[in-house]
């Protein structure tokens, strides 16, 4: 029964968490994010991590990008994939170098100063997506730049994880690089030829049998089945999930679908993934290194930040914008998470250390939200200031 009780502090804890947060002008996520450090092992210590929690969150991200994916305007996606690439590059390369130079400044190994430019170079816009969607900016043209970011983000990401590990024999990584590339393109081809063809067959096949919410049982075993080929790719199961959500939504079924797997994933399974992040907080040996915190922390968020605007400035947003898209690839999310437990099963992080590692990713996860709120707010104002402008230039 002590999953129940879990649920029941979950559910009531993370709404009147996120409400009180709106309250204070900060996004609802902020405020669930930090009632997961509450009530996990580094504070109250009611809620523990276990199959059940991640099992539960994992739905929870799924849906979530799923969802994302459904809103999202895929002209707007075409018409911006230039910029969404540049800014994936920027804000791989920055934090690549950031990591390893801060693994060299406190003299630690060489192969863990690789590792952690991999991970501060991993992105995870689950959270922007929240912070956008609660700001009606998902559709924006700086909200697509993100999520096509994220995506390119993801593959770049993955590539330079396995090269890595290949490179350095970690964890018996013996997949060549020729098979890995091969392996994402598969994937791409796949997904593009099933929601093209397949996505739209398989709603209308299943949309008119006789069971109670057929149209949405058909998006989720859709959902979840590109999800399971993007993960069997090794590629992450959010990036599948994103894809169902875009090709269900170019059918007749999207409105539907989006209207009904909203309740059903905002109730239960995302709360439980946002308190799921900040169970993964622990103070435990922080007294030695709480510089080393400081530092990566802060080189984690200004060099995601400066690589994504650098790459959005360089393919015509302006400094607004461009700071905007910057803010919304900070989160390093479960993405960053993945990566840093991988990393330690093979051998690539010293256990000492793994700790500071998760800490700085909870941080930039936490730092997101409100950053990015705060700089799309200067973004709407532009906007409405060019428009007005626009409009008393007009003759009478």
């Amino acid at each position: 029964m002590e999953f129940i009780a879990y649920l029941i502090m979950i559910v009531f804890f993370t709404k009147v968490a996120g409400d009180l947060s709106v309250r204070l002008g900060q996004p609802s996520v902020l405020g669930k994010l930090i009632v997961g450090i509450l009530l996990g092992p580094a504070v109250l210590g009611w809620i523990e991590h276990g199959a059940f929690i991640d099992e539960v969150a994992e739905i929870g991200v799924l849906l979530l990008m799923f969802i994302a994916g459904l809103e999202t305007d895929l002209d707007q996606l075409r018409k911006n994939w230039k910029s969404a690439l540049a800014v994936a590059v920027g804000g791989i390369i920055l934090p690549f170098v950031g990591g390893y130079g801060v693994a060299i400044a406190f003299g630690l190994d060489h192969n863990l100063g690789l590792f952690l430019g991999v991970v501060l170079s991993a992105t995870s816009v689950s959270i922007s997506v929240q912070v956008l969607k609660d700001m009606n900016k998902l559709n924006s043209r700086e909200g697509t730049t993100i999520l096509g970011a994220a995506v390119f983000d993801d593959v770049l990401v993955v590539i330079l994880l396995a090269f890595m590990m290949s490179a350095m024999g970690a964890g018996g990584a013996e997949e060549s690089i020729g098979m890995m590339l091969g392996k994402k393109a598969l994937f791409f081809a796949a997904i593009l030829v099933a929601g093209w063809f397949l996505v739209p067959k398989v709603m209308k096949w299943m949309a008119p049998l006789k069971v109670t919410e057929a149209v949405v049982s058909a998006a989720l075993v859709i959902c979840f089945g590109f999800a399971y080929f993007a993960e069997w790719l090794h590629m992450a199961g959010i990036i599948g999930s994103f894809a169902a959500g875009i090709a269900i939504a170019q059918t007749d079924y999207g409105h539907t679908v989006e209207k009904k797997i909203e309740p059903i994933a905002y109730s239960i399974f995302v709360p439980v993934f946002f308190v799921s992040i900040g169970l993964n907080v622990s103070f435990e040996g922080m007294g030695e290194q709480w510089l080393f915190l400081i530092v990566l922390t802060v080189v984690a968020c200004l060099t995601k930040l400066i690589g994504g605007f650098a790459g959005a400035r360089m393919t015509g947003f302006d400094s607004k914008s461009s700071l905007a898209i910057g803010s919304g690839m900070v989160s390093r999310g479960e993405v960053a998470l993945i990566i840093a437990a991988t990393g330690l099963q093979a051998g690539l992080v010293v256990p000492e250390y793994f700790t500071s590692i998760i800490l700085a990713i909870i941080l930039t996860t936490l730092v997101t939200p409100p950053l990015l709120k705060l700089t799309m707010k200067d973004v709407g104002k532009a906007t409405a200031a060019t428009e007005k402008s626009k409009s008393n230039a007009l003759p009478s």
